[in-house]
């Protein structure tokens, strides 16, 4: 094969692999609103398969997948027994002190805040809010009320809703019992030209997400529980549900903390009204930062994932935006994904001659690298093994 002919080829590959993923993305982008049962059911059999690798060992694929499933289901249903009657206690409570937190913003806090900053007191039409959301929890009367309600005025919606929730443990059985099968099959359809660098990515994407994943769970889990307790050992009536948002938002840097700091701050001086629960809510979030910034964390998730918190909260944003609550559950994984990527074209970028010639020096290229595909007439291209030797001395 001429050289002219391998460029073209080359030039060919890139192309091609350019529209497969446009054409990818139009896809995914035009099928995002059926999506998310199949993505959280990927989600579940990818978490899930390390333990049925595992139970394979001793047993046959299918059965270790129905024990996986087995044991999933049996804690999912003790823990919904227990939780829902207890959230929906914790949301009664708190819609029955929210009047009072209302008068305690009209009567003190807002003079205050009309005092120091010049805010006008109609900002917020707050008793009418109030009011709907009293009068929704008495016409819901619980949450079986409320599923009925919601059937009445939308059924199609929630029968959708209704499917999705099914279709998850279905699609997720099937994928995690086929998941090895499925990994070969797609490992066989890559090009044999850059198969050696998708897999090198591929299994450090895995690394990453297997890390990010499984670890930011424990840790928004680990977060919610010990903000409940520890706002419940303080006195706060709604302490255990401010907690459990706290925890479950914490995936964000900073947003379950500062929200959760905000409530339960209000939630202290409204039943309180005094500065000393004000400082053990503090507390609370002070130790549970810490705990989370110098055990959690680091045991749990690592620090391999790299992302800056900046770049986690707009990639939640941006998945938000272009996908719905599909890009949300999407957004942290693709992000942890695009650090493994930007990663390696980070280190191509410093190994190749762009970066590394000096003025009037010639580029050295090894032979067989992407860079060597693209280099003109100027580009010395030597092979492995005599590219030490190719350089020319650097000047001093």
């Amino acid at each position: 094969m001429s050289e002219s002919t391998h460029d073209r080829s080359a030039l060919d590959l890139r192309w091609q692999s350019l529209i497969l993923l446009i054409v990818l993305g139009a896809i995914v982008y035009l099928l995002s609103p059926v999506l998310m049962p199949f993505v959280a059911a990927a989600l579940f059999a990818y978490l899930a398969d390390p333990i049925v690798d595992r139970l394979e060992r001793r047993m046959g694929r299918g059965l270790a997948v129905s024990l996986v499933f087995l044991i999933v289901a049996i804690v999912v249903t003790a823990v919904l027994l227990v939780l829902v009657p207890f959230i929906e206690h914790q949301i009664g409570n708190f819609l029955t002190q929210l009047p009072i937190w209302v008068d305690w913003f009209q009567t003190r806090a807002t003079p205050w805040l009309v005092a120091r900053f010049g805010i006008s007191p109609d900002v917020l039409d707050t008793q009418r809010i109030i009011g709907a959301l009293q009068a929704n929890w008495r016409e819901a009367g619980g949450f079986a009320a409320s599923a009925l309600t919601h059937v009445s005025k939308s059924g199609l919606t929630v029968i959708g809703w209704v499917l999705n929730l099914v279709l998850i443990p279905v699609v997720a059985f099937y994928l995690l019992r086929d998941w090895d099968v499925l990994v070969e099959r797609i490992h066989a359809l890559i090009p044999r030209s850059i198969e050696p660098v998708v897999s090198r990515l591929a299994r450090e994407s895995d690394d990453v997400l297997g890390a990010f994943l499984r670890g930011q769970l424990s840790v928004m889990v680990a977060l919610g529980v010990f903000y409940g307790v520890g706002l419940w050992m303080v006195g706060l009536s709604v302490g255990p549900l401010i907690g459990m948002v706290a925890g479950l938002i914490s995936f964000v840097p900073y947003l379950g903390a500062i929200t959760g700091v905000v409530m339960g701050v209000i939630a202290a001086l409204v039943q309180y009204q005094d500065w000393y629960h004000v400082l053990l809510v503090l507390g609370v979030f002070v130790v549970g930062q810490s705990l989370e910034g110098y055990v959690l964390v680091p045991r749990l998730v690592g620090e391999r994932i790299g992302l800056h918190p900046v770049a986690v909260i707009f990639a939640v944003l941006a998945g938000g935006e272009l996908f719905g609550f599909l890009g949300v559950l999407l957004a942290l994984p693709f992000a942890s994904v695009a650090v493994v990527v930007l990663r390696y074209f980070y280190q191509r970028y410093t190994e190749s001659a762009l970066y590394t010639t000096t003025r009037g020096e010639p580029a050295i290229v090894v032979a067989g690298t992407p860079m060597a595909d693209i280099c003109d007439a100027n580009v010395v291209i030597v092979e492995r093994a005599s590219a030490a030797a190719a350089k020319p001395p650097v000047k001093p």
